[in-house]
């Protein structure tokens, strides 16, 4: 049976892009198919859900921090032990920015062929024609190797999308890639960040790499199942490809997906307003 492709109006990021490249059958059910998760992702279920509804509070209160609300009716809302040991641990981390143009919460897309990546991020901070910072807010349950993470499609993304997309913000001007370093910064590991600069190579290699990945999945008609069978035990799928019907657990979790509980809200699929997407380059 041959499998629907993708409509041209679909838009990529590194989230679908990281679906794909971890299984393609799992993109398939979730972007083409738009089938509803069968299963549970992780055990135990209740704490990943609540631990997934504090990330997402937590990002929220960043960003309203950094948008100027004032702290102490901000900290009222870290009422649970993990939002309030998060929420101090950012209060008491320097990150050095003063002088640097703060955006939070932007979106730039690009065109890929005949498709559009996009990359949703937590806070680019810019001094027009110096430097630009990608900072990105991780609530994981353990702190990932840095190894790990340069791979991951969400550091090659948004190193990219910056330079290709981010003129804007830089007076008109693309950034050259070594002006642009990305941070990842763990709320229980507030002084061991992930810093990941980028230089011109680095950016051909990652930009030719997306484009094949993505002219890639454009012309695909099967989908096929991943040779890596631990990471099902983290799919909400699994029960469709007859994977087995019990989630992995925190515990047992290491470097197999993206820990899901701080699984990024970000713009994917065909139902995206171009016009509500304030920084666009094409």
């Amino acid at each position: 049976m041959v499998s629907p492709s993708l409509p041209s109006s679909f838009a990529f990021s590194q989230s679908s892009l990281q679906d794909y490249s971890d299984c393609p059958r799992r993109f398939q059910l979730r972007y083409i198919e738009q089938l509803q998760w069968p299963a549970v992702e992780m055990e135990p279920a209740l704490e990943n859900e609540r631990r997934q509804q504090e990330g997402q509070l937590f990002h929220r209160m960043v960003q309203q921090h950094l948008i100027g609300l004032p702290t102490e009716k901000l900290t009222r809302l870290a009422n649970t032990p993990d939002l309030s040991r998060w929420w101090e641990n950012y209060l008491g981390t320097k990150f050095e920015l003063s002088g640097y143009a703060q955006r939070t919460e932007l979106t730039l897309a690009a065109p890929v062929g005949t498709y559009r990546l996009l990359a949703k991020y937590d806070l680019i901070a810019v001094k027009p024609g110096e430097r630009a910072f990608i900072y990105d807010w991780k609530t994981y349950h353990k702190r990932p190797r840095d190894e790990w993470m340069a791979a991951r499609l969400q550091t090659r993304v948004y190193r990219a999308m910056l330079v290709q997309a981010g003129a804007t913000l830089n007076g008109g001007i693309s950034f050259h890639p070594e002006q642009i370093e990305m941070i990842y910064w763990y709320s229980d590991y507030p002084s061991e960040p992930a810093r990941f600069p980028y230089n011109p190579a680095q950016h051909t290699r990652d930009w030719d790499a997306l484009t094949s990945l993505i002219n890639k999945i454009g012309n695909h008609r099967h989908f096929p199942l991943t040779e890596d069978e631990k990471k099902c035990a983290y799919c909400p799928y699994r029960s469709y490809c007859n994977r087995g019907g019990k989630a992995g657990t925190m515990d047992e979790m290491a470097d197999v997906v993206v820990p899901v509980a701080a699984r990024e809200t970000e713009l994917t699929g065909t139902d995206i307003n171009f016009e509500q997407i304030a920084e666009i380059e094409f």
